[in-house]
């Protein structure tokens, strides 16, 4: 993929926090071409359809259990009413199969989709999905194909950096810091003219982030789904979390294993 292009989109409910970063991978580094906060479902499907990875700060999916569930409960016929009355029986509707791979893999727990915020997130996405089908690119949901789901705090704590309190007013200080380190421990990643867009606006800098971690999924250096989760996968969705150092996206890096491999 030297040479070529990968983007990363923060997904938001709404356009006006929606960013996309587009990060070009040559053997002198990679380069942050492009940051955009406001993007719209038509730039986002125009981008989706323009390169070979992207990675998705959204939930691809619902938890099966859950879908399931309310299936029933419309039909009015709920085949184990008592499954959702304890704490664990309602784990088991909220997080999906890869939120929970996540928390046992790094300690954070991604937000359910079935039960917070982040389905206003996950319903807009459902649309761009379609519509990237549309467009002949359907989605597959287990990241193999040009779309992956992402998680920047994941991706962050996998690659030991600063993964908490850098969103909103209150977490400004800490964001600042995580670019700061970012660009200490990738000293080969040049943010451009949209550094101070990283250090001022955490869908920003998590866009950044996204596209990054879509480039450690083309490269294979993300968690995939074992073949008995694969099924669940393909409906839910599945994060993809980075499962080697950043410093291995380091294009000089790549480039030095290419030659040995060719040897």
């Amino acid at each position: 993929m030297t040479g070529e292009f990968v983007i990363g989109i923060d997904l938001a409910a709404e356009p006006a926090k929606t960013a996309l970063a587009r990060i070009q991978w040559a053997p002198s580094g990679a380069v942050v071409r492009d940051l955009v906060v406001g993007i719209d479902d038509d730039t986002a499907l125009s981008e989706l359809t323009s390169v070979e990875k992207a990675g998705i700060d959204s939930p691809l999916g619902w938890p099966d259990s859950f879908t399931t569930f309310v299936t029933q409960h419309r039909a009015g016929s709920v085949a184990n009413p008592g499954y959702a009355q304890d704490k664990h029986g309602r784990r088991q509707l909220l997080w999906r199969l890869t939120d929970e791979v996540v928390r046992a893999r790094t300690g954070l727990v991604p937000l359910s989709v079935a039960a917070d915020r982040i389905a206003h997130v996950a319903l807009r996405c459902a649309v761009l999905q379609a519509r990237l089908a549309e467009a002949g690119r359907p989605v597959d949901r287990t990241g193999a194909g040009a779309l992956v789901e992402v998680y920047p705090a994941g991706s962050l704590r996998a690659w030991g950096l600063p993964c908490r309190r850098y969103k909103g007013t209150a977490g400004a200080a800490a964001l600042n810091t995580a670019v700061s380190k970012l660009l200490d421990k990738a000293p080969w990643l040049d943010l451009g003219e949209f550094e101070k867009h990283c250090r001022t606006r955490d869908d920003a800098f998590d866009a950044v982030i996204a596209a990054l971690t879509a480039r450690a999924a083309a490269m294979g250096l993300t968690l995939r789904p074992e073949p008995e989760q694969l099924s669940q996968a393909r409906t839910e969705g599945w994060i993809a979390v980075p499962t080697s150092p950043l410093q291995s996206l380091e294009p000089h890096a790549i480039a030095h294993q290419l030659a040995l491999s060719d040897e």
